[in-house]
């Protein structure tokens, strides 16, 4: 068993500096929470912390990742609370901890091919801290290290499996290589043990003439280097047996096939020398065509940084060989960790941390703390997918959606009529409003009732595409069938005024051809923009007597239009609805457009076209259906009612100055509404009228010069 005393030692060889009295606290505390706890190995349950805590050593970590490695189980496994360990470690260590913890109490039974991005991504967003996933991984090499020990084979096979598709990715994503291999030998060890033997027997088969063949060529290597005076160190190295079976699984290959079991590689010192190895490496023995990748012009995104190429070596066969400098090698082997770890209480490589472009937005507001790890880490906080959360069915499903999203995005996820019958919701167990934010890690479920139907206030504030999608295709039915009711009032009462029978006609060969005539499939539609008020029925009246086909100017509803109004009233107006403008025209008294805004018309019924400025909340609400062109006049003349608030501090002539300064900018006050505040303030709201947008922003300019405003803005 590792003892604490071997753990202060390395910590004391890579930072002489280091406070480790939190070290040694957090040995104590384990040791005595654990006391009399024992391994299925049967060894003392503190052989574990100390094992991981050794682990997260190795990697160069800081003091207080090594205190969390030996507490990152108190909480699962002890009375100990989260704190507790507050009061005793403080804020810091107390975070750490329970973001290991529920991590740890994850469910991952439901692991299935298909779920085991999100859940990795899921792991990644919950961390609030990048020790989080260290500490996990440290405890997961040497859980895996241990499996052995279990008696139960299935269960065995379930870990290594889980391992495989969860931790051994995460390993990789963050570039700790040397993490990734070990669990995913020994989990395919555990998971495939036939396939295992298979390709161990296969690569053992002929195993002294590679090693012969490993040192006949490193010597052949080192020869050329010397001739070029270049500092090398050469490594051969056998690939794993895990990635030679995935290799043979994922391209067909037999075991004859796969040409890299054995990789070279090359360590110097520089840069430069890394290049003039590989022109030497290329210039004697012959490059393979599409092998060659160069990882130091074009690194991974996980920072790792290698010169790849594959020769037909000295032997006649495929050789890969890998160039690299020393500092590149290190980075290869630890990932993020080798960006952590101590030198002289320094950060070893300040640029290399820039190349992982994934964690940019982890740092970009602490470029400048690289001086001490701690200060570096106390301020980085995981942020992988800031667009997206990832929640739990209540069977142990992961759902991911965007940020922001509601239990209705999730109902929608999960079907169409699960999110048209909802009615509310539980997140972990508790009723919540369907606008509360769902956040990673919640366990999600929707109550529904049958023959409950969809609002329209859900579409401020759903995110999903799918959900607005649904929600707007419901309420185009609704408003449809509405609609074809209206329509067919409208019609069966105007038809009578023509002595017609609406209902003869209404499926008759004549009501078809007008329907074809408007470019509507059914009859049905047809009527139904009757009721949408596009249609009049007095224009199917006159097809029906006359065969007239309709003009293009009445194709909206003719009660909409003022037909006898004079060229004045239509100039006031000073908006045109689509190509017409003998419309009549309402302004939205909640947005209040002027000229010089952008606008959209909407239909409504017996009160022509109400106009909205773009974006106002009432328009977005709104059925697209009925929604039409319109556009201001160039030469729009009227005046337009527009409401100001204004803020400023109280004094003697302030009213009477405000009114002069709108007076001289030629607009009209048509409402004042004065609120005193405690604070000696006032609001005060004045309808004003304007000719447009221009001179709107005239007057405001010329109030905010007025003394003691605070605020003047346009509601």
């Amino acid at each position: 068993m590792i003892r604490i005393t071997d753990i202060l030692d390395k910590i004391n060889d890579y930072y002489p500096d280091a406070d480790i009295d939190i070290v040694n606290r957090a040995y104590v505390y384990s040791a005595k929470v654990h006391e009399g706890q024992v391994r299925l190995s049967g060894e003392p349950y503190l052989s574990h912390p100390l094992e991981v805590a050794n682990i997260l050593s190795d990697m160069h970590l800081d003091t207080t990742s090594i205190a969390c490695g030996l507490l990152h189980d108190v909480v699962e496994d002890t009375h100990a609370t989260i704190e507790d360990i507050q009061d005793r470690f403080g804020e810091e260590v107390a975070k750490i901890i329970a973001g290991v913890t529920k991590i740890s109490k994850l469910s991952l039974n439901t692991v299935q091919a298909r779920q085991a991005e999100n859940l990795r991504r899921m792991i990644l967003a919950m961390a609030d801290d990048l020790r989080v996933i260290l500490i996990k991984l440290a405890d997961r090499l040497h859980n895996t290290r241990t499996l052995h020990f279990h008696q139960s084979e299935n269960k065995k096979s379930k870990i290594a499996q889980e391992t495989l598709d969860i931790y051994a990715p995460i390993a990789a994503r963050l570039g700790i290589y040397w993490i990734k291999r070990e669990l995913e030998e020994i989990s395919f060890y555990f998971n495939q043990p036939e396939e295992y033997e298979w390709i161990k027997n296969l690569v053992s088969k002929d195993q002294i003439q590679r090693d012969h063949y490993v040192e006949t060529v490193k010597k052949v290597i080192g020869e050329k280097m010397q001739e070029a005076n270049l500092p090398v160190r050469i490594y051969g190295r056998y690939k794993q047996f895990y990635s030679i079976y995935q290799k043979m699984l994922s391209q067909d290959l037999s075991f004859e096939e796969i040409y890299d079991i054995i990789a070279f590689r090359i360590i110097m010192d520089t840069i430069p020398q890394c290049y003039e190895a590989l022109g030497i490496i290329h210039a004697n023995w012959r490059p393979v065509p599409t092998k060659f990748k160069d990882y130091i012009g074009f690194p991974k995104p996980n920072g790792y940084k290698t010169l790849h190429t594959t020769v037909i070596g000295p032997y006649g066969e495929r050789m890969e060989v890998q160039i690299r400098t020393k500092e590149m090698d290190r980075v290869a082997n630890s990932g993020i960790a080798a960006h952590w770890s101590y030198k002289e209480g320094k950060i070893t490589d300040k640029e290399s941390l820039s190349n992982f472009e994934w964690l940019q937005n982890l740092v970009e507001n602490h470029k400048d703390n690289y001086g001490d790890p701690d200060e570096f880490l106390e301020n980085v906080r995981i942020d992988l997918f800031p667009a997206e959360v990832y929640v739990f069915t209540p069977n142990g499903d992961v759902k991911n959606l965007p940020k922001g999203a509601t239990p209705i995005d999730f109902a929608y996820l999960i079907h169409t009529e699960v999110g048209h019958q909802c009615t509310g919701a539980k997140v972990n167990g508790r009723l919540v409003p369907l606008q509360y934010e769902l956040k990673t890690g919640d366990i999600v479920e929707i109550i529904t009732t049958k023959g409950h139907q969809p609002s329209k206030d859900w579409l401020t504030y759903v995110k999903t595409g799918k959900a607005r999608s649904r929600i707007r295709q419901w309420i185009k039915r609704q408003e449809k069938e509405r609609s074809l009711t209206l329509g067919r009032e409208m019609c069966e009462k105007a038809f009578r005024k023509y002595r017609l029978n609406f209902h003869e006609k209404l499926n008759s060969p004549e009501m078809q051809n007008i329907a074809n005539e408007f470019n509507f499939k059914t009859i049905d539609d047809l009527i139904a923009n009757v009721g949408y008020g596009k249609i009049t029925p007095l224009q199917l009246i006159r097809r029906l007597k006359e065969g007239q086909k309709p003009r293009k100017e009445e194709t909206l509803i003719d009660r909409f239009i003022s037909r006898r109004r004079d060229k004045k009233k239509r100039d006031e107006q000073g908006v045109v609805v689509d190509g017409m403008d003998d419309i009549l025209i309402r302004f939205g008294q909640c947005c209040q457009p002027v000229p010089g805004d952008p606008i959209t018309g909407y239909i409504t019924h017996g009160s022509g076209v109400t106009v909205h400025r773009k974006g106002c909340v009432n328009a977005i609400k709104m059925n697209p259906e009925r929604e039409i062109k319109v556009e201001w006049k160039q030469d729009a003349i009227g005046s337009f009612p527009v409401k100001l608030k204004c803020r400023a501090k109280d004094r003697q002539g302030l009213l009477a100055e405000i009114t002069s300064v709108i007076s001289q900018a030629d607009a009209n006050i048509i409402d004042v509404q004065l609120e005193s505040q405690p604070n000696k303030t006032v609001t005060g709201y004045f309808t004003i009228t304007v000719a447009n947008l221009t001179h709107l922003d005239n007057v405001m300019a010329k109030l905010k010069k007025v003394d003691t405003i605070q605020e003047i803005r346009r509601l």
